[in-house]
Order: C-alpha cells, then sequence, then structure tokens
C-alpha cells in the first residue's frame, strides 16, 4: 500500500471543483449569489456556448479592496462569517470555495473597485494558478469572467450536456435569483440565447410584479395571495389555484430565507396539501418564502447549498400545508382563467381553442346604412320596422327547449348574486347551467356531487374516528428492531387512523384492529410500508392517505351520476350545498366542477369585444 501523503493545492481545489461546480450553471449561481451578498441593484449575466466558452458576471455591488480581491480567490476565505457562527447564515455563500474550485478548473478573471477607490483592481486565476493583483480599468462593483470552464479537467466536460441544455439551466438558475431579490434588475444575455431583462421592482407590490416578469401574468392571475405564520416561522407568496395545475412541478419555486432551495420536505408539503384537490399526475405551480430564525435551520448540508435541513421540519410542514389547504378552502369558487379561456376556444368556429377572426355586425356589407354628414355609407338597408318585427318573432317563439320545465318557478333574484348563480337549465342530463350577475357558470353534476359526498365522508372520519375491524388472531409482523420503535412510537397516531398494533418483543409488532374501510388487507405490507414512510419522513401519512382514495371510491360511486334528470330545485340544491363545501371547486380526480363565463367572454364570442 502506498505511503499517506498530502495532496497538493492544485488537486485539492479541483476535487472541490467537483463538488461546486457541477455545470455552468452552478457557476453562474455562485457568482450571482456573490453579487447578491454584495449588496448589488443590479447584475449582468452574458453567456456564450451554454456557458462552457464563457461566462460573466456584472454587478453595481461595494467591491473589493487590494487584500480582499488577493484573499478572495483562496480556499475558505469569506466575509460572510463575521462571527464564524455556522447554525446563524444570513448571506447566500459563506463557504469561501466558489472563486478558488472555479479557478482550478477554468479562466478566471476578477476585476472590482470599491466605492471612495482612484482605479479599480484585477486578479486572474488560470488553472489554479495565480497572478498578482495588477491596476484595472473599471467602474463601482466586480465582473468576474469564466471562460473556457474545464479547460483544466477535460474529462468533465464529456458529462456536460448540449449548449442549448446548458444555457436553459443557466436561465433558469437566474429566475430562481431573480424572484428572490425583486428589488435587483437583472440582464441575461448572450450569444447563445434570446435576451431577458427584468427590471427592479419596488414598493408594496414588488414580489406580485416580479413573479409576473418571471413566471408570468397568466400564474398570477390564477393564484392566492399566501400569508401566514406559526411559532416565529412565516410563509408567504403565491400558490395557483387547484384548477390550474401543470403536467411537472417546473414551476414550484421554494425559498427559505431568501435562498432558492429544492427541499424533499417542503416539496412533499406542497404536494400533500393540494393532494385532495388536483389528478395525481398533476402537479401545482407556487412561489412560496418561508422566513424563520436561520438557528432554525442548517443550510450547509450540500456543497451547493441546494438542500436545507430544519430544526423542526413536522412545524414547517404543518405550516406549509395547512395555510395552502385553507386558501384551497377559501378559494374554491374562483375557477381558473385558463378553464374560461379553454370554454371560448372551444365554442369558437373548429374549437380546439384556436383562435378565428370575430365577427362583427359592424363590418359586416350586409349591416343597416349608416348617415354621416349627411351621406348615406357602405351597407344593405334594412326593411322599415325591420328590428321590431324581428323583435316580435322571438317574442312569439316558445322558451328554448333546454329550459322548458313545466315545473319550473321564477329566478330568485338572491340566487343571481351567488357565486354559483340560479339553476335555469340541465343540458344532456349532465350539465347545470346557472345564470349569474354578470355571466354564467356551466357545472359538471356527477363532479361536483362527488366532491360533495367526499367531504362528507371525510367529516364523518373526523368526527366520529374511523371504524375498524378486529382481527380474531392479530397478525405478527416481523421487522427491524429500529422500525419498530418508530411504529410504536407512532402507535397512537395510527389508533386514530384504525390501525391498531403494539410491539411484540424487539423484532415484530402485533396488528389488532385495521380500518375497516380496507376490507381485507394484507397487514404485513400495510406496516411494512408504513415503517418505510416514518423512517424517511418521520410521519404516517400513507394509511390517511389510502383511506382518503378509499372514501373517493366510495363517493364516485355514490354520486349523482351523469344522465340523471334533475328538477329545478335539485339544480338549485346542488348549487348551494357546492357553495358551502371546501375544495368543490374540483371533484376527487382533481378534475373542475364547474367552469364560469363572465357577460364580457360571451361578448368576445360573438365579436362585440
Amino acid at each position: 500500500m502506498a505511503a499517506v501523503r498530502q495532496l497538493e493545492d492544485g488537486v485539492i481545489n479541483r476535487i472541490a471543483a467537483g463538488e461546486v461546480v457541477e455545470r455552468p450553471a452552478s457557476v453562474v449561481k455562485e457568482l450571482v449569489e456573490n453579487a447578491l451578498d454584495a449588496g448589488a441593484t443590479r447584475i449582468e449575466v452574458v453567456t456564450a456556448g451554454g456557458g462552457k466558452a464563457l461566462i460573466r458576471v456584472t454587478d453595481d455591488g461595494i467591491g473589493m479592496d487590494e487584500a480582499d480581491l488577493a484573499l478572495a480567490v483562496e480556499r475558505h476565505c469569506t466575509s460572510k462569517l463575521p462571527g464564524g457562527d455556522l447554525a446563524a447564515i444570513a448571506t447566500l455563500g459563506f463557504r469561501g470555495e466558489a472563486l478558488p474550485s472555479i479557478g482550478a478548473v477554468a479562466r478566471l478573471s476578477i476585476a472590482t473597485r470599491a466605492a471612495g477607490a482612484p482605479h479599480g483592481l484585477e486578479i486572474v486565476v488560470a488553472g489554479g494558478r495565480r497572478e498578482p493583483v495588477r491596476p484595472s480599468a473599471m467602474v463601482r462593483g466586480t465582473r468576474v469572467e469564466v471562460a473556457d470552464l474545464f479547460y483544466a479537467t477535460p474529462a468533465r466536460l464529456k458529462f456536460l450536456k448540449s449548449e442549448r441544455a446548458e444555457a436553459t439551466a443557466i436561465t433558469e438558475v437566474v429566475r430562481r435569483l431573480a424572484l428572490a431579490a425583486p428589488h435587483v434588475a437583472f440582464t441575461l444575455a448572450g450569444a447563445d440565447r434570446a435576451p431577458l431583462e427584468w427590471p427592479a421592482r419596488t414598493g408594496p407590490d414588488a414580489l406580485r410584479r416580479r413573479i409576473a416578469d418571471v413566471v408570468g401574468q397568466a400564474f398570477v392571475e390564477d393564484a392566492i395571495e399566501i400569508d401566514a405564520a406559526r411559532e416565529d416561522i412565516r410563509l408567504g407568496g403565491l400558490a395557483g389555484l387547484p384548477t390550474a395545475t401543470r403536467g411537472t412541478a417546473a414551476q414550484q419555486y421554494l425559498f427559505v430565507n431568501g435562498r432558492p432551495v429544492r427541499d424533499r420536505v417542503l416539496m412533499g408539503a406542497l404536494r400533500a396539501a393540494y393532494q385532495d384537490a388536483i389528478a395525481r399526475d398533476r402537479h401545482p405551480a407556487a412561489v412560496l418564502f418561508i422566513d424563520l430564525d436561520p438557528h432554525e435551520v442548517d443550510v450547509n448540508v450540500h456543497p451547493a447549498k441546494a438542500d436545507v435541513r430544519f430544526r423542526d421540519p413536522g412545524l414547517v410542514r404543518g405550516l406549509m400545508i395547512g395555510a395552502i389547504r385553507q386558501m384551497i378552502a377559501r378559494t374554491a369558487l374562483e375557477p381558473s382563467r385558463a378553464g374560461a379561456a379553454a370554454t371560448i376556444g372551444a365554442f369558437r368556429p373548429g374549437g380546439g381553442g384556436a383562435s378565428q377572426p370575430a365577427t362583427d355586425w359592424r363590418v359586416s356589407p350586409l349591416r343597416p346604412l349608416e348617415t354621416v354628414g349627411g351621406v348615406q355609407v357602405a351597407g344593405v338597408a334594412a326593411p322599415a320596422g325591420f328590428a321590431d318585427g324581428a323583435q316580435a318573432a322571438f317574442a312569439a317563439t316558445a322558451a328554448p327547449s333546454a329550459d322548458r320545465r313545466a315545473d319550473a318557478g321564477p329566478v330568485l333574484p338572491e340566487h343571481l348574486d351567488r357565486p354559483l348563480g340560479a339553476a335555469r337549465a340541465q343540458l344532456h342530463e349532465t350539465y347545470i347551467v346557472a345564470q349569474t350577475a354578470d355571466g354564467i357558470v356551466l357545472v359538471d353534476q356527477h363532479a361536483a356531487h362527488e366532491r360533495l359526498v367526499y367531504e362528507k365522508l371525510k367529516a364523518a372520519r373526523a368526527r366520529n374516528g374511523v371504524p375498524t375491524q378486529m382481527l380474531l388472531v392479530p397478525e405478527i409482523v416481523e421487522l427491524p428492531a429500529d422500525d419498530v420503535e418508530r411504529l410504536v412510537g407512532f402507535a397512537d397516531a395510527l389508533a386514530g387512523l384504525g390501525l391498531v398494533i403494539e410491539g411484540f418483543g424487539p423484532g415484530a409488532v402485533a396488528v389488532r384492529e385495521t380500518p375497516a374501510l380496507l376490507g381485507r388487507v394484507d397487514a404485513g405490507k400495510l406496516v411494512r410500508d408504513l415503517a418505510d414512510e416514518i423512517a424517511e419522513f418521520d410521519r404516517a401519512d400513507a394509511l390517511e392517505a389510502r383511506l382518503d382514495r378509499i372514501a373517493a371510491t366510495v363517493a364516485c360511486h355514490g354520486s349523482v351520476r351523469a344522465g340523471r334528470r334533475l328538477r329545478p330545485e335539485e339544480m338549485d340544491a346542488l348549487l348551494r350545498e357546492m357553495e358551502e363545501t371546501p375544495n368543490s371547486g374540483t371533484c376527487n380526480h382533481g378534475r373542475p366542477t364547474f367552469v364560469r363565463l363572465t357577460l364580457a367572454d360571451i361578448e368576445r364570442l360573438f365579436g362585440r369585444r
């Protein structure tokens, strides 16, 4: 065996670079975080070749003097831990590894000028070799250029993706950092991309405007503001409506103390908050910020600082789930604008949402003659009394068959002012048409009633507990000792969900009762799944989710079916109950239960707008 020896600095830096500098986007993240920590109000990012050929980040921050610049490219040198307290990190960067790691695998140039300095300074590091600090023409702030990334470690280049993919990853990194700092102006440009610019936003709606800039106005219009707190932990931002979901989790932006993160606890909590309101293959959209005491979160658990560890993850998870579920319940009758747009598209000639030219009688060659300045202009004159005759013809015609009900009573004016309006008709024995003060509502009667039944089942379970079935002979499930210990610790919580277990020696548990809703269940598999979930997430939601799925199935089979003809009072009763039921905007499978069209939407269909 070879003798133990200490590695050279160059090798040490390249090893560190392997942890910190994973790809060009990692470099951009580190450099932009440094600019934000330096108090920048304007940050410009320029790339070429997907960041492999060039990355240049320019800011107007406080800059550095000669001593700071010389130390900045040394390992473990930082200005962001003044007290050396790793438990109270209030900055984005703090390790002091980014710049020397980048300089070890690329050609690094840093030009900087502090406020009041007579001139700028520059230092160059290429493949780990440092040149002396020299004067440079530079305005206040810092400019960092990284050229030929991984030229000193060519093997790493093989693992990079195409220039387009790397450029896209850089864009995503800058987008997340721009969301975290709405007061900072960002510019992203280069030969490998279309330029993007997000101006600085100020004022009480700065965050909302920045979210509209970065994520899109459509998301802002289909999202509700979240503002909640629990035990000095604050949650804010925007969460999308359940009716405005996405096919992937790409539009989930989570921040902890201003730091973009991809934390499993937070992403799991977000998913759990929406699990009753969206389809399983859909994902919510959200931009959420968690602010708490730095001592309550460890951001030093990942080399790229992408993960965090909370001192009390259950508290954070509970805050997020509770706040979002309250939002969903509060906005159950707010359909997404996308749903109305899709409905309008389906009504247009050709359907499918394709844009069609508006048909407006005012530009028709057959419109009546108009007199302008005493002269009649284009159009075919209508016969005298044409309008009165047409109106009389309509008045003499029977009411539309869809609204023909022998027992239909007059519409109550107070119902028109309700969120779902007054029922006026039933189409194809499946859809209810309701009139509101400013439009119409189309309701899927089966989807709506399915949600009502499901919520009643859950409420009954919460009120009376979960019915259980006692096993004639307790089932003994053998498990590792640590899994047994964890399960026994959750015994009370599991009993509340209908699963009664107790320890059976050091390596097994005895299952005495199971939830009656599950019928004949493989108790061993259920217990092992719960043990795995508790070990990974320190919670036992799998059983509750399973009970919810059973309740959803029961609700589906026990609801008003499509094809059943409803009386007017039944339709109105369904609408009123929807207005009082949480989560009634979607069914148990995540489909919308109704679509609202305003008069403005309808007028656009007929070219009136």
